[in-house]
């Protein structure tokens, strides 16, 4: 049964083995999500050239595509990408950063999820509606629909691409056929800070490198941010020493603190 043990557990992999976690992601987060991956103890590389991006898969223990900022290559690195991991059985996140917001978007977070494996997809209630229903909308890359509504949607999504779905929001839903975690851990701030959405992702990522259970690393992932997120907002100003406090947390944050404050509904 997943618990704070399990989170606990993979927690202490990450920072023994130190998975490198290739990210293809977008130009807004790329700094952050490289230094909360170095702060929980991962290794992150960024690289997105079509002409490397299959070697340096052949080199990672996790993917993270991230659509945020698509243009013409960048996808097809991606789809070289989620093929080349398949092909070495190394596991794929994606998030789908504004699906449902454009058609491009929308198609193109599609279309990915067909070209190859998916470990786990993880983003937003209207995110994750939009990979399914035509008629689901985006503001932006903001979400217009709780994590709730998003969840028979996950579940389908889990079966057709047999994945894990993590929806975030104010409660943090993991799906994965008919099994659902949630998480009720994390901080208003959160949403107030630049590419925390994206940082969950390659987090994510971080904890797929070390548990081949997908719905526990999706959890462990949600659950290590909301707790960095309460004590980094009990020591910030606002959200720019937030930010600061999250990733001192990230690097900081051990078994105390996840048996004190997990908050997780089977």
């Amino acid at each position: 049964m997943f618990s704070a043990k399990t989170v606990i557990r993979d927690l202490e992999k990450i920072r023994r083995q130190v998975p490198l976690v290739h990210n293809i992601t977008n130009f807004v987060v790329m700094n952050l999500t490289a230094n909360a991956l170095l702060s929980i103890g991962a290794s992150p590389v960024m690289a997105h050239a079509v002409e490397e991006v299959e070697e340096m898969v052949g080199l990672a223990s996790a993917v993270v595509i991230n659509i945020g900022t698509l243009s013409r290559h960048w996808v097809e690195a991606m789809e070289k990408a989620i093929t080349a991991a398949e092909k070495k059985n190394i596991p794929v996140i994606l998030d789908p950063v504004g699906a449902g917001a454009t058609s491009y978007r929308t198609a193109t977070a599609r279309r990915l999820l067909e070209t190859g494996r998916v470990a786990i997809i993880r983003g937003n209630g209207s995110e994750i509606r939009a990979l399914l229903d035509a008629g689901a909308r985006t503001k932006g890359v903001d979400s217009l629909e709780g994590p709730e509504a998003a969840v028979e949607t996950a579940r389908l999504l889990s079966e057709k691409y047999g994945c894990a779905v993590s929806i975030s929001g104010p409660v943090d839903i993991i799906v994965r056929s008919e099994e659902t975690v949630r998480i009720g851990n994390g901080h208003p701030l959160m949403p107030r800070v630049t590419g925390l959405g994206c940082t969950a992702s390659a987090l994510t990522g971080a904890f797929a490198a070390v548990d081949s259970n997908y719905l526990e690393a999706a959890a462990g992932a949600m659950i290590v941010m909301g707790i960095c997120g309460e004590l980094a907002a009990e020591q910030a100003r606002g959200p720019a020493s937030f930010e600061l406090h999250f990733l001192d947390w990230l690097h900081n944050i051990g078994e105390k603190e996840i048996r004190e404050r997990i908050k997780i509904f089977l």
